[in-house]
C-alpha cells in the first residue's frame, strides 16, 4: 500500500485505491442495511454523508493546523475539541453502543473527555462564523437538516471505523472518493422515485456548462443546485483556468454560490463541492423565489447562471406574491425563469462578455400562452434568446417523460432571432434509460456548430417577429423533419402529449384559483 508524505517529510496515513475506497464504502452500507432505523439507500446515504463530511472536515483542519505550523500563524479550528473527529471517533475502540448514540443525539451527553456538555449535534448546529471562520455556518447548516436516524449503535461504530479508513490528504484520492461519490448520488437519485427532480444528466450539465463556458473572475449562480451538479461542472471547469494563488482564492470564495431549500440535496449538495475542492460552498438553504422579485438589485446580481429548476410543481401564495401581479403563477419553473432574467447583471461582465444564462425548461414553457406568453415576450424584448436546443425524448428518463429544451440567453436584447439545434437519437437507439442514458459525445456535433452556425437537418432560425406574431410560442418544429402522426414513433407521441398534459395542468391549477377567488 502506498503512502503519501507530508511536506515536512513524515509519513502520512496510507493511500487507498478505488478499488479498497468502493469496497470499503460497499461494507458499509452492508452493515446499514442490518439497521432498524433505516430505510433503504434515501436514508443510507445521508447518514454516510455526514460522517463521511465529520471526517473530511477534520482531515483537512489537521492539515491547514501543520501548515500553520509550519509558517508561523495561528490557527482558528472549526470544530474545536472534544467534538473533532479525531477525539470521539478517531479511536476504533472508543465510544460504542448506547453511549456513542447518547453522544450524537442527546442535547446534553458525556463527552468523551468524561465531562458533561452539548451533544455532537447540538454542538454543531450551535457553530456560527462568529470567530471570522465561515465554516462554522456552513457545517451549522448542514447540521440542521441533518438527524442520526440508527437505532444500533455498536453498528454506527462499525460504519465510523470504516469511514475511518478513508484518507482526506491526497487530490488523487479525493478525485477518487469524489467519483465514487457520483456514483453513489445515481443509486440514490434511483432510489428517489418522485424525489429525481433535482437531477440533471451529467452530459446535460456538461454540454451547457461548456457553452456558457465562465470565466474566472464571472459569478456564476445555480438558483436550484440540487445536489450540486452544475456547480460542480462550474468548478472543474474554472479549475483549469487557475494559474496564481490569487486565481485560487477568487475560485474559492468569489465565483460559486447556489441555493437548495431542501436539507437533503443541500447536505448531498455541500459534500459533492467539498470533495471536489470547494474547501467553504457558499449554498443558501433558503427558497431562492423567497426575495421580492422589484428588491433584487445589481448587488444581488451574477454574471452567470446555470440550472435546471424544478417544473410541475405549485408555489405556494406568498412567494407568488413576490412576482409582477400580471406575471404570477403557481408554475415554479415560470418563476424561476423570471427571476433567472432579473439576477443577470446590466453591464458587461469583468471579462468583458454579456451576463449569461443556460436553463432546461419543459415543453409547456414553449408553447404556454396567457401569463407564460407574457414572461417570453419579456423575455425576447429585454434579452437575446440566441439558442433553444431540442432535447431527445426520454433524456431525463426514468424520472419524467417530459420533454425538455435548453435555453441559452444573454443580455443585450432585444431578440432579433433564434436559433433551434435538435439533437438527435443516436443511429438505431429507440430511447434513453437510467442504463444507457444520454452521452456527452452525442453533443460533439452541436458543439461544432456552436461556433459557426448555418442551418441543416438540425438546425434552423426562426425570427423573433415570426415568434411575436405567434403570440410568442416558442414550440417551433424541425422543418426538415417529416410531417404528419403517421410518421410518429406512438411513444414519442405519449412523451409529448404528457409535455402538453403538464401545461393543461397548470392552466386549470391557475382557472381553479381565479374561480375560488370569485367565490369567496
Amino acid at each position: 500500500m502506498a503512502r503519501i508524505k507530508k511536506k515536512n517529510g513524515a509519513q502520512a496515513a496510507p493511500m487507498t485505491t478505488s478499488q479498497m475506497l468502493g469496497s470499503l464504502l460497499k461494507s458499509a452500507r452492508d452493515i446499514m442495511r442490518k439497521d432498524k432505523g433505516l430505510n433503504g439507500d434515501l436514508d443510507r446515504l445521508p447518514l454516510l454523508t455526514w460522517i463521511m463530511f465529520l471526517k473530511f472536515l477534520d482531515d483537512l483542519e489537521q492539515q491547514r493546523e501543520e501548515e500553520a505550523a509550519l509558517s508561523g500563524k495561528k490557527f482558528k479550528a472549526a470544530i474545536e475539541a472534544p467534538y473533532r473527529w479525531r477525539d470521539w471517533a478517531g479511536d476504533p475502540q472508543g465510544i460504542t453502543g448506547d453511549e456513542l448514540l447518547s453522544f450524537i443525539n442527546s442535547d446534553e451527553a458525556v463527552r468523551e473527555d468524561g465531562k458533561k456538555g452539548p451533544g455532537l449535534f447540538a454542538y454543531l448546529r450551535s457553530l456560527s462564523s462568529s470567530n471570522g471562520d465561515n465554516r462554522r455556518d456552513v457545517i451549522a447548516t448542514v447540521f440542521k437538516g441533518v438527524d442520526n436516524r440508527m437505532k444500533n449503535g455498536y453498528l454506527l461504530r462499525d460504519i465510523i471505523n470504516k469511514v475511518g479508513g478513508i484518507h482526506f490528504t491526497s487530490s488523487d484520492e479525493l478525485h477518487t472518493l469524489g467519483a465514487l461519490y457520483e456514483s453513489m448520488l445515481r443509486e440514490m437519485r434511483d432510489a428517489a422515485g418522485d424525489s429525481g427532480e433535482f437531477y440533471t444528466p451529467r452530459a446535460v450539465v456538461r454540454f451547457m456548462v461548456e457553452v456558457t463556458d465562465p470565466c474566472l473572475g464571472e459569478t456564476v449562480l445555480d438558483p436550484a443546485s440540487g445536489t450540486g451538479g452544475f456547480l460542480v461542472e462550474t468548478y472543474n471547469h474554472l479549475e483549469k483556468q487557475v494559474k496564481t494563488v490569487a486565481d485560487r482564492k477568487r475560485l474559492q470564495n468569489d465565483s460559486i454560490t447556489g441555493c437548495e431549500p431542501k436539507s437533503l440535496p443541500y447536505l448531498l449538495c455541500q459534500m459533492n463541492l467539498l470533495l471536489h475542492g470547494l474547501d467553504a460552498p457558499q449554498i443558501d438553504p433558503g427558497n431562492a423565489l423567497r426575495f421580492k422579485l422589484s428588491e433584487i438589485g445589481e448587488k444581488e446580481r451574477v454574471d452567470v447562471v446555470l440550472t435546471n429548476p424544478p417544473f410541475g410543481g405549485e408555489e405556494e401564495k406568498g412567494i407568488q406574491g413576490n412576482f409582477p401581479e400580471d406575471r404570477q403563477t403557481a408554475e415554479t419553473a415560470l418563476l424561476f425563469l423570471q427571476l433567472i432574467m432579473r439576477k443577470l447583471k446590466r453591464q458587461l461582465t469583468p471579462v468583458g462578455r454579456p451576463a449569461r444564462a443556460a436553463v432546461v425548461v419543459p415543453n409547456g414553457t414553449l408553447f404556454g400562452d396567457g401569463v407564460c406568453a407574457r414572461i417570453k415576450e419579456e423575455l425576447l424584448k429585454e434579452f437575446n434568446l440566441h439558442t433553444i436546443v431540442r432535447l431527445p425524448q426520454g433524456v431525463f428518463a426514468p424520472y419524467t417523460d417530459i420533454p425538455a429544451n435548453l435555453l441559452f440567453l444573454e443580455r443585450g436584447g432585444p431578440t432579433k432571432s433564434i436559433w433551434y439545434y435538435e439533437l438527435p437519437l443516436p443511429e438505431g437507439r429507440k430511447k434513453y434509460s437510467k442504463t444507457a442514458p444520454l452521452q456527452f459525445e452525442e453533443f460533439a456535433r452541436v458543439l461544432a456548430w456552436w461556433n459557426a452556425r448555418e442551418e441543416g437537418p438540425q438546425a434552423w432560425q426562426v425570427s423573433a417577429a415570426d415568434i411575436a406574431a405567434s403570440g410568442y410560442n416558442l414550440d417551433r418544429k424541425n422543418p426538415t423533419a417529416k410531417a404528419g402522426l403517421e410518421h410518429a414513433n406512438p411513444k414519442d407521441l405519449i412523451a409529448s402529449m404528457r409535455g402538453h398534459e403538464a401545461e393543461v395542468m397548470r392552466l386549470l391549477s391557475e382557472i381553479e384559483t381565479l374561480v375560488n377567488e370569485v367565490q369567496a
